[in-house]
Formats: structure tokens, C-alpha cells, sequence
């Protein structure tokens, strides 16, 4: 429900409640998954069909179906089983899909019902492109901001992943498509993931029992038990030394948790042995394994090879691919496969009604992190409007990179023609980049670069180079596209060129560094750029991604040659040997922005980060010359707007000096057309963050090289259940944002608290809330539980209620705190149990704007 849609406003807060309500009351449950409509337990045990049919299974059809399953068993009615990315819509570059926001703004959007929504979408979209597996959702929690995948998660905390992980879950399966949750578990950074180099073990998470049990397993025990999620994608890192898909009691926890379905490891090297990996718990390889490395048509075939040697050499147990088998046959069966062939697939599967959900879920999960000044919203008194900034246009920041990019299947609408769309006839938009963006730019010329190449076989530059050469320019890219493909006409994988670079005027050059691997270009004894990512998708490595590149500038005098030094490794690059070094000379973008917002009633700026998978943030920065430009436009104009299409935090040097900061994240492709409604008034921002916002870089429990990005590859989780808000809260360090803060274009009160002991085991907390303002809006009403004090827990988010309400109404916010958000891990017991004593419920609207607190006795 939003802020939008009709009915009486009792009805619209009923609905909101009741969706939060039933979640918490499955969590405490622990309910059967739902079948493949109606939510209930299935009519017809899964388990005992899927035995029938495995019993009439010859070996190699049950290798078949465990290597890979793209075949099916066509003789007994078993359709193939086709995997696709999904987190943020159907990838894999299918055509005719919508690029729906970043799933980091579900979480921002504290829903469970349009979680709900969303996966009906993303799963019929996925069915209609002949998908019956799809890689969604992705349920890492945001250990640190800096992780490249921020985005494509959906919160720093367990509870609030839960509770919207299980009715995604629950709407991608009514769909009659498997969702596989991943990346099981404590995969929370992507440096190091396949290893120090390429093919070293994964990056060795050494974290406690206790902590994996109450902060990293909690999201994927709430997917498969209550959200009955089919299958659970393991992940490339390894788990206090053992990889995470070859170790057999990190698997069987799913199983206790409740997994009626089957386990499939990440993309090739999550897995290092494919017998092991059986042995521990693995049931279907068709991503591929270390023994697949090559053409992609390798993949199951190498798996169900080395399958039946094992059997053969009497190193696997039969029973272990029988079991296999049957897991993902009932995991098929639940959510309706084995009864009704899927339908060929579509060209087109986006619909109206799915653009329109993109645009909601966008606008929803906006989040107003800072109004004065009246700036916001932009009233009819408003006559013109300087829309500013590279990410408003031609580098529109609409998604993260990697697996989870989704190529449109329509066009993008910018933030400009949002605008521009929305503004009213006596409103004046004007337009100007500012910025050359964050995208990569021409390359450097020969006229101004002279460069000598150092080349080693080596990644790290050690040896004696086998090669050395001038060049003119650098700007290369494997076509191979093989994860050890040298430097192109070389052997080598790793090179140094040095030499001096001239420029043509005077002023200040912005430069960009993309590279597959690792890069660095230091200009005048200055590191300006580095790059560490395993690919580069300037070249199409990944279907409707942006770009990914590394930006710096620097200020040079005409004719004035200076030293520069470029360093390349290509290191971890997945896609071979890649670099592009660009720049764009001195221009007079900056004034042109400067002008325009002096001119303006009011200045709107854009501005972006760029992050994806393979890749982690060295910064919370903004990237390029953003922050000169926000810097000088506020400047010039008071009334300043500032609107980000980030994957999560980014420093604010000029916070104190804009008007109104406004937080999209990566919108998908309606994001245009969302945030004018957010900015016009039209739709009041009721987003609140789904993780803490740092005030500096070295606030937060990963702020220091052991706890991230490691050492000797290996990270060390000594914050322990400190995640995210618990730690600031425990060593009362002060964010520049809480988690669970948004601002709304009115006010409400939140009144006294009162809580209760449920039947469930739970706690129910009743609290009233009232629209002081005068528009209508929707507020999160927060409840953190501090346990008894002898369970060394820490104070946590533990339920919260959505309350849509109309000026001037009140209404009372029924909380369910299920049992599960009680727990803690006893782990000489190893068992989940709920600790007598006195448990503290504190409520209010962020994490640390609490109101009310009272007491529940156990």
C-alpha cells in the first residue's frame, strides 16, 4: 500500500499492519512453505512424489539432473531447469524485461507487501522468459558500505532482511519459479572472494558460532523455513577455513532450518571439489565448478563426470545423488513444475503494470534525509528549476553492475525527463551536466602521452620484465575472455609504463581508469585513480550495466610535461586482460552549472556512485569531481537540492551547505519519472534507511584492515553480532544518519508504547501514531528490544509497522515482535532458545530516535 492509492485511511493502515503482523507471527512460527498459490502447506507430500520418480530414474538421468538439470528427464515429465539472475529483474541480458530498482530499495522501503509484489513480478517475468530457477533474493547483510554489491541487497540487519525476504520469496514461487537465495553465508565483501589470486581459496571469514547463528544465518533460516524458499545458492568464500560449499555442517543447518529443496553453489570456483562438495551437501552444479573451467557448455558435464567417477571409485555413496535428485524434485514440485509445462518463452514479458511497480517501489523507497529551507517539495511558486549534474541524463545511474544488471526493456526514463515530463507549463527547466560523470572518457592522446612498458609474466610486477615496449596509448581488452588471458600481443599479466604526459591547456583534467584487475595511474607523483574488479563492462561484459571505472583529476599547466606512471595486473580479472585509461581536458562545465543555478529559483543536482559485482568501493566519496560540483552550485544558490543514485552511503563534505539531500539509490529504469513525483509533491517520501550512514570513514565496525577488506586474505568478524547500528550504538559513536531515519513532507508523533507477552512466544506491542501535519504520509514505527542483560545481547530491531495516514488522523500500531527476534544461539546446546528475564522495548522512528520504552518479563 502507498501513499497514493484510494480507500478510507483506516482501511489503507489495517492493510499496511496486518502484511508486518504476519510475518512476524511466521518467523515465530516457523510455518510450512507456502504451496503454489494459496500460501498453504502443499496437499500432496513433495517428498514422496519425487522418491517415485527417482526411483524410475537410470544413473545417468539422475547425474543429468544433479550435474546440471538443463535437460530434465523428458520420458518422466520432468522439465529442464533453467537458471537466470534476478535480485533486480531477469538478467542474463534477456530483452523485453523491466529493470526494476536495486533491491536495496525494497529495504529501504520497510514494506513486506510490495516485497510481496515485487517477487509475483520478477517471478512471472521470470517465467515468461522460460526461467524455472532464478537467482533471487540476494540476502547478505551490509557488513560494510563499501561492498560492491550494496545495492543489490537489502539491509544491514538481520530482522528487517527477513521480514522481507520471506514474501519476495513466497511471490517469486506463486509464479511456479524456484527462488535461490543467496549467497549462503558471511559473503559480505568481494575482494578476495576468489582468492588472493585467481584460483586461491576463497577469503577465510573467521567469525564466531554465535554470530553466524543470530547475525548471518538468520535471513536464509527465515527464507527456507517461512518463505520456503526451494533452493539456496552457497558462496565463494570460506567460513574459518573450510570453503562454504564443502562444508557438510554449514549445509545441514539449512536442512534444520527448514530447506525442502536443493543446494547449488555460486558460479565456477565456489566449488574446488566437486565430491566434496557432494559429500558436504551440494545437489546441483549447473553454474559450474573448478572442474568446468573453460567453454560454458562444460558446465554439468564435467560435474556429472566427476559424479560418476567418484561412484565408480567408491569415494561418493550412491545414496548421496539419489538424495540429490530427489531435493530438487521436490523442490519442483512445490512450486508447481512437475504439473504443468512451462509455456514457450516470450519476446516481451514487461507489462504496464510491472513499469508502474517500478515506479512505486522507486518513489516508496526514496528516503528525504535532509529538508530546510522549504526547498522540498517544488511548489507552483517554484518558476524555474536547474536541473544539474551528468547522473540527471547521458549518465544516469539507474543500476549496479554484474549479474544482477537488467537490460531495459523499454527506454530509461531520466531524472531530466522526469522533470522536465512533470514540471509545470509556468515552470522553467534548464539543464546543464556540469560534470564529464563517472563513466569512462576518450582516451588519453598520443599528441600528449609518451610511455615506456615494463611487462612481467607475473601479476605483481616481481621478475625480470619479459618485455619492453613504447607505447602511444592504453587501451586494451581481451577478446579470449578467459580469466588468465595476458595483456594483448604479450605474455604478460602484469606491466608498468612510465613515461610523461604534456598538456594541451591549462586548467584542471579529469582522468578515468577501467581495467578487468588491478590498476593505478599516479600523474605528477599523485595517486589519481585506482581500480580493483574483476571485470570491466565498458565492452558488454554484463547486459544493461553501466560502466565501471575508477575517476580522479588533477590540475596541470599547458605545455608543462609531468611524470605519470601506470600500473596494471590482471590479477582476479574473470574476462582476461582489460585497460582504458582516459581523460577529459579542462572545460568550462563547472561555471555553465554555476550560472544556471544562480540563475534558478531552485538547483537540483544529481550525483552517482559506481559500484557492482566483483568489486568493492576503496571510498566512501563520491567519485569524480561531484563534490567540487554540489560544493559550487550550493554556493551559488541557497535553495540547493541534492538527489543521489548511490548503492548506499557516500561522505558529504557540503552537507551543511545544501538545502535538502533526497537518497534514490539506483532506481531502475522509471527512476525519472519516480523522483519527480517525490520532488513535485505528488508522492511524500516515506523511505527510511535499511543501513547506518557513516559521519567519516573510520566510524563503524569495519574500519580497520583486519575487519576489511583483511589480511593474508583472511577477514576477521571481530565486531561480532555488532553489526551495522549495534555497533555505533554500543560504542556511542555518532553517524551522520541512523538506521531506520527518513524524513516525510509532514509530521507525526509517536505516542507511549505498551507491550505484552504473546501466545506465539512473542511480544505484541501496541502504540499510537498521529499525522500532526498537513499532508498525508506514511510513517515506520520502529520497535528495538534490549535483552536481559546476562545474554551479552546487543539492543536490535526486532518488528516494525508501516502506518499510512491522512493529515490530522490518528491511529493505534500494532507491532508483532515474533519469537525468532528473541532468540539467542546457546551454543553448548546448539539450539535456539529464548532467555528468561527482563527484555527492554523501546519505540520510535530510527535507531536512535526512541521513544517510549517498557519492560516484558520472560
Amino acid at each position: 500500500m502507498f501513499e497514493g492509492s484510494t480507500g478510507s485511511p483506516r482501511r489503507l493502515r489495517v492493510a499496511a499492519l496486518a502484511v508486518v503482523t504476519l510475518v512476524g507471527t511466521q518467523l515465530a512460527l516457523g510455518l510450512a512453505a507456502p504451496s503454489r498459490s494459496t500460501g498453504t502447506t502443499p496437499s500432496r507430500p513433495s517428498t514422496q512424489r519425487a522418491t517415485a520418480l527417482v526411483s524410475q530414474m537410470t544413473l545417468d538421468e539422475k547425474l543429468s539432473l544433479v550435474g546440471s538439470g538443463v535437460d530434465g528427464v523428458p520420458r518422466l515429465g520432468i522439465p529442464p531447469l533453467v537458471f537466470g539472475n534476478g535480485p533486480n529483474g531477469v538478467g542474463n541480458g534477456e530483452q523485453g524485461v523491466t529493470a526494476f530498482p536495486a533491491a536495496i530499495s525494497l529495504g529501504a522501503a520497510w514494506d513486506p507487501g510490495l516485497a510481496r509484489t515485487y517477487g509475483e513480478a520478477v517471478g512471472a517475468e521470470a517465467a515468461g522468459k522460460g526461467k524455472t530457477v532464478i537467482g533471487a533474493p540476494t540476502i547478505n547483510l551490509l557488513r560494510t558500505p563499501l561492498w560492491g554489491r550494496a545495492a543489490e541487497t537489502l539491509s544491514e540487519d538481520p530482522f528487517l532482511t527477513s521480514a522481507l525476504v520471506v514474501p519476495e520469496v513466497q511471490g517469486i514461487q506463486s509464479q511456479r519459479v524456484i527462488a535461490q537465495v543467496k549467497h549462503y553465508a558471511a559473503n559480505n565483501q568481494e575482494v578476495g572472494r576468489f582468492g588472493g589470486q585467481f584460483g586461491e581459496p576463497g577469503v577465510d571469514v573467521q567469525v564466531d558460532d554465535r554470530t553466524l547463528h543470530e547475525v548471518y544465518y538468520p535471513a536464509f533460516r527465515a527464507a527456507v523455513g517461512p518463505g520456503g524458499a526451494g533452493s539456496v545458492m552457497c558462496s565463494y568464500n570460506r567460513i574459518n577455513g573450510v570453503q562454504a560449499c564443502e562444508d557438510a555442517a554449514h549445509l545441514a543447518a539449512l536442512r534444520t532450518f527448514g530447506l525442502q529443496g536443493f543446494v547449488e553453489p555460486d558460479a565456477t570456483l565456489a566449488v574446488r571439489d566437486v565430491t566434496a562438495a557432494a559429500r558436504a551437501g551440494v545437489q546441483n552444479f549447473q553454474l559450474g565448478t573448478v572442474a568446468s573451467i573453460g567453454p560454458a557448455s562444460n558446465r554439468g558435464q564435467a560435474e556429472a563426470k566427476a559424479l560418476a567417477d567418484a561412484l565408480a571409485a567408491g569415494t561418493l555413496p550412491r545414496a548421496i545423488v539419489d538424495t540429490a535428485a530427489r531435493d530438487i524434485l521436490v523442490a519442483m514440485d512445490r512450486v508447481g513444475l512437475l504439473d504443468r509445462p512451462a509455456a514457450a518463452p516470450k519476446a516481451t514479458v514487461s507489462t504496464a503494470a510491472h513499469r508502474n511497480l517500478a515506479t512505486r517501489i522507486s518513489t516508496q523507497a526514496t528516503v528525504l534525509l535532509k529538508n530546510t529551507r522549504s526547498a522540498l517539495p517544488l511548489q507552483r511558486a517554484v518558476r524555474s528549476v536547474a536541473v544539474i549534474g551528468d547522473d540527471a541524463q547521458a549518465g544516469f545511474q539507474h543500476a549496479l553492475n554484474g549479474s544482477a544488471a537488467v537490460l531495459p526493456g523499454r527506454k530509461v526514463i531520466t531524472p531530466l525527463a522526469g522533470i522536465r515530463a512533470r514540471a509545470p507549463r509556468t515552470t522553467r527547466v534548464t539543464y546543464t551536466s556540469g560534470t564529464p560523470g563517472t563513466v569512462r572518457l576518450p582516451v588519453v592522446p598520443a599528441s600528449a602521452l609518451k610511455l615506456t612498458g615494463d611487462y612481467y609474466a607475473s601479476t605483481d610486477w616481481t621478475g625480470t620484465p619479459v618485455e619492453r615496449r613504447a607505447v602511444s596509448t592504453l587501451d586494451f581488452a581481451s577478446e579470449a575472455r578467459t580469466p588468465l588471458q595476458p595483456i594483448p600481443g604479450t605474455s604478460a599479466r602484469s606491466a608498468r609504463w612510465t613515461g610523461t604526459l604534456t598538456p594541451p591547456a591549462s586548467g584542471r583534467y579529469q582522468f578515468s581508469l577501467g581495467a578487468a584487475g588491478m590498476s593505478r595511474l599516479t600523474v605528477g607523483g599523485r595517486r589519481v585513480a585506482s581500480t580493483d574488479t574483476e571485470f570491466m563492462s565498458g565492452i558488454g561484459k554484463w547486459p544493461g550495466a553501466p560502466d565501471l571505472s575508477s575517476r580522479g583529476s588533477i590540475v596541470l599547466r599547458k605545455g608543462h610535461p609531468v611524470p605519470i606512471t601506470v600500473e596494471y595486473s590482471s590479477g582476479l580479472s574473470i574476462s582476461g586482460a582489460e585497460l582504458h585509461l582516459g581523460w577529459n581536458p579542462p572545460s568550462d562545465e563547472l561555471e555553465q552549472a554555476v550560472r544556471a543555478a544562480r540563475r534558478a529559483d531552485v538547483a537540483v543536482v544529481f550525483a552517482n556512485d559506481n559500484t557492482g559485482e566483483g568489486m568493492d568501493r576503496d571510498t566512501l566519496a563520491l567519485p569524480a569531481d561531484q563534490n567540487r560540483l554540489i560544493a559550487a552550485v550550493a554556493a551559488a544558490n541557497p535553495r540547493t537540492v541534492v538527489v543521489l543514485n548511490t548503492s548506499g552511503p557516500v561522505l558529504m563534505p557540503w552537507h551543511r551547505k545544501v538545502a535538502s539531500i533526497v537518497q534514490q539509490w539506483y532506481p531502475g529504469q522509471m527512476g525519472g519519472a519516480a523522483i519527480a513525483r517525490v520532488l513535485f509533491g505528488d508522492a511524500n517520501p516515506s523511505g527510511h534507511l535499511p543501513m547506518t550512514w557513516p559521519a567519516s570513514a573510520s566510524q563503524g565496525p569495519t574500519a580497520s584492515p583486519p575487519a576489511y577488506p583483511g589480511k593474508g586474505n583472511a577477514v576477521r568478524y571481530r565486531e561480532g553480532r555488532l553489526i551495522g547500528y549495534r555497533w555505533y550504538d554500543a560504542k556511542r559513536q555518532r553517524p551522520l544518519y541512523p538506521f531506520g531515519h527518513g524524513l516525510s513532507y509532514t509530521r507525526f508523533r509517536v505516542g507511549r508504547a505498551t507491550a505484552r507477552n504473546a501466545r506465539t512466544g512473542g511480544i505484541t506491542v501496541t502504540v499510537p501514531v498521529t499525522n500532526t501535519g498537513h499532508r498525508t504520509g506514511a510513517e515506520v514505527v520502529q520497535a528495538y528490544v534490549t535483552p536481559p542483560a546476562a545474554t551479552g545481547g546487543p539492543r536490535q530491531l526486532a518488528g516494525f509497522a508501516r502506518v499510512v495516514l491522512r493529515a490530522g488522523r490518528r491511529t493505534t500500531a500494532r507491532i508483532g515482535i515474533p519469537a525468532s527476534a528473541l532468540q539467542i544461539w546457546k551454543t553448548g546446546t546448539q539450539r535456539y532458545e529464548i532467555a528468561p528475564g527482563t527484555y527492554r522495548v523501546a519505540v520510535g522512528t530510527s535507531a536512535t530516535a526512541l521513544g517510549s520504552a517498557v519492560t516484558v518479563s520472560r
